[in-house]
C-alpha cells in the first residue's frame, strides 16, 4: 500500500476508543507501521481518564518534582521530555505535532473527534460512543444495526484503510489503493467539532 504524502496540511485527528481493555493500544501499535510504510507520519496521545505517574519517584526528574519544582524536563542529542503538573487538554498537545499527517488519540470515547471504536467480545458487548462520531466498530462480535462499517478485530489494514479513506474524503482527494473499496465514510457523519482541520 503507497500513499502521497500530506505535507503542508494541517494533521487529520482520528481517536481510537473504546472501553477499558478493549484492545485500543493494541490496534494503534498494530496500525503504526502500516501508516509508515504509506508515508504518513503519525503522532499518538493518549487520554488518560484517571491519572498517571508522569515521574516515578526515584528518577532525578521525579525527586525535582517531589522537592518542589514546578515543572522539569530531561533532554538528550535526540528526544526530550517535559513534565508540567498543570491541567492540559488534547488541543494544546495537538499543536506539538505539526510535523505529523495523523494524529492517533487514544481514549476520548465520548468526545466529538471522528474515532474508530473498539469493541471485543470478552471486554464489552455493545458500542459506546455516539454514532455520529465513528468512521467504523472494529470488534470481533457479530453487531447488527450498525450506522457504520464492521471491521475484524484482527483486520489492522482495514482500520488503517479506514483512516485513510477518510484523511481523503477531508481534503477532498481520491484515495491511490483500491478505490472500489467500501466507503468508510458516513455521507451524515461530520459532527462539529470532529476533525482537526475543522478547527
Amino acid at each position: 500500500m503507497t500513499m502521497h504524502r500530506y505535507r503542508n496540511h494541517t494533521p487529520a485527528v482520528v481517536a481510537v476508543s473504546g472501553m477499558k481493555n478493549a484492545g485500543k493500544t493494541t490496534l494503534i501499535a498494530n496500525m503504526l507501521p502500516l501508516f509508515q510504510a504509506a508515508g504518513i507520519k503519525t503522532a499518538v496521545i493518549k487520554h488518560d481518564g484517571h491519572s498517571f505517574e508522569a515521574d516515578p519517584p526515584g528518577t532525578d526528574t521525579g525527586r525535582f518534582i517531589e522537592a518542589g519544582a514546578c515543572g522539569t524536563a530531561i533532554f538528550d542529542g535526540s528526544k526530550y521530555k517535559v513534565i508540567k503538573p498543570q491541567p492540559l487538554d488534547e488541543h494544546a498537545l495537538l499543536a506539538m505535532f505539526p510535523e505529523a499527517d495523523l494524529i492517533l488519540m487514544e481514549g476520548l470515547k465520548y468526545s466529538r473527534w471522528p474515532k474508530i471504536e473498539v469493541v471485543r467480545a470478552d471486554n464489552y458487548e455493545y458500542p459506546v460512543c455516539d454514532g455520529d462520531t465513528l468512521l467504523a466498530i472494529v470488534t470481533d462480535l457479530p453487531l447488527v444495526s450498525q450506522p457504520v462499517p464492521l471491521i475484524g478485530l484482527d483486520d489492522t489494514a482495514a482500520a488503517v484503510q479506514c483512516i485513510l479513506q477518510y484523511m481523503n474524503h477531508l481534503r477532498g482527494e481520491t484515495a491511490s489503493y483500491e478505490p472500489e473499496q467500501q466507503s468508510f465514510f458516513p455521507d451524515t457523519a461530520n459532527p462539529a467539532g470532529a476533525g482537526y482541520l475543522s478547527l
